[in-house]
């Protein structure tokens, strides 16, 4: 998988919000992945937070690609988010044709705006770790960092969306470890790759992500794209091409497998 460069430093020096050091995997606390009633986020009881280490199932910790719709099955990825002013958009094209996606959300961006978080969750689709600071050199750093970044932000991502947990984890810029992946796995969080990047970061231009779709798709069902980190109006033109082409190719819209 292509490493992410230029212009994916945005989050940077993450805000000094980031909570204090987490524990491993085994002394981490996260609420259960039960959601409430729309529009309420109750506060989760120490019952519940206790209980929800023992609902914790772990999974594999080889990095999936594969859809859970079979052969024609196509998996929509979405990172770096949310943000107010690009969240919004991408939800409102997937609305329209119908698609489910996952979305790879920054622990910080997750904490600032719980709302989104919580939309995401109430239209259907799933949330993924993607780490507190978005580090694409994870895989230099030791393992106590690596901890931190990935259960600080599934802590942040689950808080946010009132107590829905993310099923996945994505490395910033694919930087997996043997360690990250076992953590994840660990606290039932699938290691999810992608099989195309489109690039869309760089704002190549709508027709050139597009192109990238079309052209690389038959390397693998997992497609990437960005709802943060600069102006992603590209993406969603890109988008509301892909998603009715892919349609017209038979393809079927589906989630990574777990």
């Amino acid at each position: 998988m292509a490493r992410h460069a230029g212009g994916r430093g945005w989050y940077g020096k993450v805000l000094g919000a980031a909570l204090g050091v987490t524990m491993l995997a085994t002394g981490a606390s996260v609420w259960t992945a039960q959601a409430g009633p729309a529009g309420r986020s109750p506060a989760p009881t120490a019952s519940a937070r206790a209980g929800s280490e023992k609902a914790v199932k772990p999974v594999g910790v080889t990095i999936v690609h594969a859809s859970d719709q079979g052969a024609r099955g196509v998996n929509i990825t979405v990172d770096d988010g949310p943000d107010p002013v690009w969240t919004p958009q991408v939800l409102d094209v997937l609305r329209e044709y119908g698609v489910k996606a996952t979305f790879c959300m920054v622990g910080t961006q997750a904490k600032a705006h719980p709302d989104l978080v919580k939309k995401v969750v109430a239209e259907g689709h799933r949330l993924c770790d993607h780490t507190v600071s978005h580090d694409t050199a994870m895989d230099k750093k030791p393992p106590a960092y690596q901890s931190r970044e990935m259960l600080d932000a599934e802590r942040m991502i689950t808080e946010a969306s009132g107590g829905v947990r993310p099923m996945y984890y994505r490395a910033p810029g694919g930087a997996f470890t043997p360690y990250s992946r076992k953590l994840a796995a660990s606290r039932g969080m699938r290691p999810l790759g992608w099989n195309v990047d489109t690039k869309d970061f760089e704002r190549p231009g709508t027709d050139a992500i597009v192109a990238t779709v079309e052209r690389e798709l038959a390397g693998g069902p997992t497609l990437l794209f960005h709802d943060a980190g600069g102006d992603r109006s590209q993406t969603v033109a890109a988008l509301r091409r892909v998603l009715p082409w892919l349609k017209e190719q038979g393809w079927t819209f589906g989630f990574p497998v777990r």
